[in-house]
């Protein structure tokens, strides 16, 4: 079992939801505040609001190209001009509930595939969401659409 006890808070986010996927939500600082809509294919109406898996996409996105660029600078790769694409996907386990499935897909023009896989997976032991998910839900990383490791991605199983 992992150790996942932080040895100092430094920024604690509070928001409040009502009305769940079809609500509303909001931080409690007033930065954020969305309306809620349920997907088509998930059963709902596909209104105009965002949803869960839109939020975390984001949120993981940001986090994890952070972790990319922190990673870039310290050994002096020039990461300028990359991207990631996050897409999380949400269906049934076959077991009654439901999970997550992630890929972070990184575009850097400026790096050789082999320096991108290495950033990747650097990138993936410094970020806190890659923390939270290793060993609850699938994460492929990839660079342009080509999965890193063995050929089938660094999922959930073989991430470290």
């Amino acid at each position: 079992m992992r150790d996942t006890r932080l040895s100092k808070v430094l920024y604690t986010a509070e928001a409040v939801v009502e009305g769940g996927r079809t609500g509303h939500g909001r931080t409690t600082d007033g930065r954020l505040d969305v309306q809620l809509s349920s997907p088509e294919a998930m059963g709902g109406d596909d209104g105009p609001g965002t949803n869960p898996e839109q939020l975390f996409a984001v949120g993981y996105g940001a986090c994890f190209h952070s972790a990319v660029s922190s990673v870039a600078r310290g050994r002096k790769l020039d990461v300028s001009d990359s991207r990631l694409t996050v897409r999380v996907g949400i269906g049934p386990t076959g077991q009654g509930g439901f999970s997550l499935q992630v890929e972070l897909d990184l575009h850097a023009p400026r790096l050789s595939a082999g320096e991108a896989a290495d950033l990747m997976a650097r990138a993936d032991r410094l970020c806190p969401y890659s923390h939270a998910t290793r060993g609850n839900i699938d994460v492929v990383l990839s660079i342009d659409g080509t999965p890193i490791g063995d050929g089938s991605g660094v999922s959930d199983q073989s991430r470290p």
